[in-house]
C-alpha cells in the first residue's frame, strides 16, 4: 500500500471545511511510518482537459493559490492510479476533493473531478478498458455520475446511507468485467461526522471487501482518493483504519 502525498495539501486555499487547517495533517500524522509515502507531480493542463471545458478550467485559474493545489490533487490521484495499475493499492491523501466537479462547473468544495480525470486518464491510455468507482462519501457525487452517466466502460455507484457494506459486497459480486476499482473516500459517514453512521471499524471493513473483490477480479488493482471527512479527532483514525483493511 503506497499513500500519495505532497505538503501542499496542507495549504489553506480558502475557506470551507475540505481545506480548513489541520485538517490533512490529522491524515497524515495517523498514518505516519504506517505507509511508504510517494509525492506526486501537477497534473497538466492536458490532463485536466480530458474531464473539464475550457471554460470551466479558466475559472478555476482566476485563483492562482486555488488552481496550483488542484492541479496537485488531480496530480496525486493520477499518481494513485498508477500505481495501482501496476499491482500496488495505493490512497491519495489528497484535497480539494473532487467529486462534486462536473465537466463545467463544480461546487462543494470541489474543483476538478480528481477521480474522473485519473480513471479517463488510464482509459485514454489504454492501460483499462472497464473500471467501477465506488463513491462512499457521504453525499452522492453527482459529478462523477454527471461525467460518465452513459459510459460503458465506467460503472459508478454511491453506496446507499443503510447496509453500506452489504450494498457494497452486493454490487462488487454482482459485476463480471472491470480492470481496476478507483474509490471516492469521503469519511464523512462516520458516528462522530456529519454522517452520524459507520464506525471506525466499519471502514476498516469497507477496505477488506474492497481488497477481497479486487483480488478475485482484477489482479488487486486498487485505488482511492480522499473526499470527505471532517472531524479531524476521528479522520485519521478512520482513514488508517480503511487503508488497513485495503492493504
Amino acid at each position: 500500500m503506497k499513500v500519495v502525498y505532497h505538503e501542499r495539501y496542507c495549504d489553506v486555499y480558502t475557506h470551507d471545511p475540505a481545506a480548513e487547517a489541520g485538517r490533512i495533517e490529522s491524515i497524515r500524522d495517523a498514518l505516519k511510518g504506517r505507509f511508504d509515502v510517494v509525492e506526486p507531480r501537477p497534473a497538466s493542463e492536458d490532463d485536466v482537459s480530458l474531464i473539464h471545458t475550457s471554460n470551466h478550467i479558466r475559472f478555476v485559474r482566476s485563483n492562482k493559490a486555488i488552481y496550483e493545489v488542484a492541479l496537485l490533487a488531480v496530480g496525486g490521484a493520477i499518481k494513485a492510479a498508477e500505481l495501482a495499475v501496476g499491482g500496488e493499492p495505493a490512497f491519495g491523501l489528497i484535497r480539494p476533493p473532487g467529486h462534486h466537479a462536473s465537466r463545467d462547473s463544480s461546487w462543494g468544495f470541489c474543483y476538478f473531478n480528481n477521480i474522473a480525470i485519473s480513471v479517463q486518464r488510464l482509459l485514454q491510455h489504454g492501460s483499462i478498458k472497464n473500471v467501477i468507482i465506488v463513491d462512499f462519501d457521504l453525499h452522492f457525487g453527482d459529478g462523477t455520475d454527471n461525467i460518465f452517466r452513459g459510459v460503458p466502460a465506467v460503472s459508478y455507484l454511491h453506496l446507499p446511507l443503510s447496509n453500506s457494506l452489504e450494498a457494497l459486497d452486493e454490487y462488487l459480486r454482482s459485476q463480471k468485467d472491470y480492470d481496476i476499482i478507483s474509490v471516492s473516500a469521503g469519511f464523512d459517514r462516520h458516528q462522530d461526522d456529519w454522517g452520524g453512521m459507520l464506525s471506525t471499524q466499519d471502514y476498516k471493513m469497507m477496505g477488506e471487501i474492497l481488497k477481497e473483490h479486487a483480488e478475485k477480479k482484477c489482479g488487486g488493482r486498487v485505488f482511492a482518493v480522499l473526499e470527505g471527512g471532517y472531524n479531524h479527532r476521528v479522520l485519521g483514525k478512520n482513514v488508517r483504519a480503511f487503508l488497513e483493511g485495503m492493504e
